[in-house]
């Protein structure tokens, strides 16, 4: 279905780095990459412009930018998010999408990754000096760092002073002595840029899902024979292991066709079977 075929990528930030060779490799694709989209007006990290849908639909609309732009009829897109685990707060966790549109064929295919393999971070600092643990922490300047003002004043504008891709001590420095006049705490806000082309730790995060992408469209229904057959859903109630109490915890998976509507249930990935008591609502109240 996909052997010898040209697949659209619409992006700003260097993907086809990790995206290219696993679609060679495993489906025939050769990428061609799509440039006159502007990718930031979907949503940016910076917080310039918000997303206007979430990440699945904004995946796929990128994918078809791309498609339009080349006038090919398979698209691809990766979309990220960033923030605090649900669970622990305190450790960052990245989520990524992949999302492939085959417009011959009317597929649209979907794979993600929830990792913790990510240096999302910020910190509110008043001066340079300030910084110099963290920084080693995120990967600076290896990884790009974004400053702003921490709390702009009200007639400043929605992001005075605002500098991104910053790869340098010196750019650094001169992007907090920007925002700091601007800021009426005192502080500007330091983070990473989490753009792929300046973060090689998200990079490889999506490299790593473009193979999960791949042998997912390697992996045909059962019933129908289409590509794209895997995980669509989640079954929770895993049992305690002390009094069988179902848990908020994932039990079973659903693996499913993204053609027809053949589904499978299947037992955890990690072979999981009984839950720890400390999830359970009636021995951990």
């Amino acid at each position: 279905m996909f052997q010898g075929r040209r697949i659209a990528l619409a992006s700003r930030h260097g993907k086809e780095r990790a995206l290219a060779r696993p679609l060679q490799a495993g489906l025939g694709l050769t990428l061609q990459l799509a440039t006159a989209f502007d990718t930031d007006t979907l949503g940016a990290f910076s917080g310039e412009c918000e997303r206007p849908a979430d990440a699945a639909t904004t995946c796929r609309r990128k994918a078809e930018a791309g498609m339009a732009e080349l006038n090919l009829d398979l698209g691809i897109a990766s979309e990220g998010s960033f923030g605090p685990h649900p669970a622990v707060p305190l450790l960052a966790v990245g989520r990524e999408w992949l999302t492939l549109v085959d417009g011959r064929h009317g597929l649209v295919v979907s794979e993600q990754l929830l990792h913790t393999a990510t240096n999302f971070s910020q910190r509110r600092v008043a001066d340079l000096a300030d910084l110099d643990p963290w920084l080693l922490q995120v990967g600076f300047p290896r990884h790009g760092l974004i400053v702003r003002p921490s709390r702009p004043g009200h007639d400043r504008g929605p992001t005075p002073a605002l500098s991104k891709g910053i790869m340098s001590r010196d750019a650094l420095a001169l992007a907090i002595e920007r925002a700091l006049p601007h800021a009426s705490d005192g502080q500007v806000l330091v983070e990473t840029d989490m753009r792929a082309h300046l973060n090689p730790t998200r990079m490889a995060s999506i490299r790593r899902l473009a193979f999960r992408l791949v042998r997912r469209l390697r992996s045909t229904c059962p019933a129908c024979g289409t590509p794209g057959w895997g995980l669509v859903d989640t079954v929770a109630g895993l049992p305690c292991d002390w009094c069988g109490t179902p848990t908020d915890l994932i039990a079973h998976e659903l693996h499913g066709c993204v053609a027809c509507d053949h589904q499978q249930q299947r037992p955890r990935r990690d072979g999981l079977r009984e839950a720890d008591p400390g999830h359970c609502p009636r021995c951990n109240p």
